[in-house]
């Protein structure tokens, strides 16, 4: 009996012990051999986990990306539309025409609608 109390009181010293634990002496214990797979499995599972949120960074960053420049699209349009509105006012065309030289008046006459 008191044999058996000395192996365990020499295993829990080399417990302690870091280069019993650096050393890779804690991969010979009972309870990591005994656990051998689900060890195997949580590692994997945290490789996994840990390529999924740098996957889903990535989606996220490109996403805010692609925002900005739909909100730098939209934007761009709204002015070049807002322009193409000034530049077509009756004011506006009648000023370029006296620019340029054209000869055209404006009608005197409103116009007729027809119906059938």
């Amino acid at each position: 009996m008191e044999a058996q109390g000395g192996e365990k009181k020499k295993k829990t010293e080399r417990k302690l012990s870091m280069w019993y634990i650096f050393g890779g002496g804690i991969l010979k214990e009972d309870f990591v051999l005994r656990h051998t797979r689900m060890i195997v499995l949580l590692v994997v599972l945290a490789f996994f986990f840990i390529g999924n949120r740098y996957t889903c960074m990535q989606k996220l960053r490109e996403i805010d990306r692609l925002n900005q420049r739909l909100r730098d699209v939209r934007f761009e349009a709204l002015s070049i539309s807002s322009e193409l509105t000034g530049h077509s006012r009756q004011s506006q065309i009648e000023a370029l025409i006296e620019e340029q030289g054209i000869d055209l008046e404006v009608a005197k006459n409103p116009s007729y609608v027809l119906h059938k």
